[in-house]
């Protein structure tokens, strides 16, 4: 079978076919009728994905597949729910990383940036989606990945850029999954973003922090060396997802919904490379 556009697509044709299969559920699950929408789920399938890998301008996309700027928005909606439905929960991650044989897993933080208009936040004079790491507004999305290679595993909703990674952690209700986690003999490694979550050496570790004033011991210098090497792999994740998916280097959309883009974003990586854990 033939489609539009696919040599515009960095996928195999496996991605675009299982997008097209969701879709098609999503019509009879909504009871569409057929011959009554303007693209086919198979071109449909192809826009989606286009937006996500190539960050196409939508006006450009629109124009190409012949749709209006309401029905494209619809279409582009509807794709990226129907991909973020199937992205993995915390516990599965951790149930498939405990298949694989994962003696500890990572943690980290990404902020994806976004050119929405500014939000009061808690803290008068502080956009609730500015970030003081990117010095720009975001959304803060914490990754799980294997220790590996750095293979993200799972993404969680999004949170308010000005949220520090601790918090943000916190708010998706992942800190007691992980803790059960780690208390069956396996270890996360977090920076010391997520300081006050674990401890050095524990099993949700961190390094050691320097303390003010004083200085490390050549022990705990020498488990920072450890820990921070087994950790850096972790940021392999944020970096595959952003260079992937062109659309996670800047999201126009409500910025609650980044986490949605992101889940979608994973549930294609998975399936291009046929791979969960």
């Amino acid at each position: 079978m033939s489609f539009t556009y696919t040599a515009e697509l960095p996928l195999g044709d496996h991605t675009v076919f299982r997008l097209a299969g969701l879709l098609v559920a999503e019509r009879q699950r909504r009871g569409t009728r057929d011959g009554t929408r303007t693209l086919s789920t198979l071109e449909q399938a192809v826009m989606v994905l286009r937006l996500f890998c190539d960050g196409t301008r939508t006006s450009r996309l629109f124009k190409d597949h012949g749709v209006s700027r309401s029905v494209g928005y619809r279409y582009l909606h509807e794709g990226t729910a129907v991909l973020a439905w199937q992205a993995p929960d915390l516990r599965e991650a951790l149930m498939r990383a405990r298949i694989a044989g994962y003696g500890h897993l990572i943690i980290d933080g990404t902020i994806i940036e976004t050119d929405r208009l500014r939000i009061p936040g808690p803290t008068e004079g502080v956009d609730l989606w500015r970030s003081g790491k990117i010095s720009n507004h975001g959304g803060n999305i914490q990754i799980l990945s294997a220790p590996d290679d750095g293979w993200p595993l799972w993404v969680s909703d999004a949170r308010p850029g000005r949220e520090h990674d601790s918090t943000a952690l916190r708010a998706s209700g992942a800190q007691p999954i992980l803790e059960e986690w780690a208390a069956d003999l396996h270890e996360v490694l977090f920076d010391l973003g997520y300081e006050g979550l674990g401890s050095p050496g524990g099993p949700l570790a961190t390094a050691y922090k320097k303390p003010k004033g004083g200085a490390l011991t050549d022990e705990q210098k020498a488990h920072n060396r450890v820990h921070n090497a087994l950790r850096a792999v972790g940021e392999r994740a944020n970096a595959l997802l952003k260079v992937t998916f062109r659309l996670l280097r800047n999201i126009t959309i409500d910025p609650w919904k980044i986490g949605l883009v992101a889940k979608a974003a994973l549930v294609i990586l998975h399936t291009e490379h046929r791979r969960t854990a």
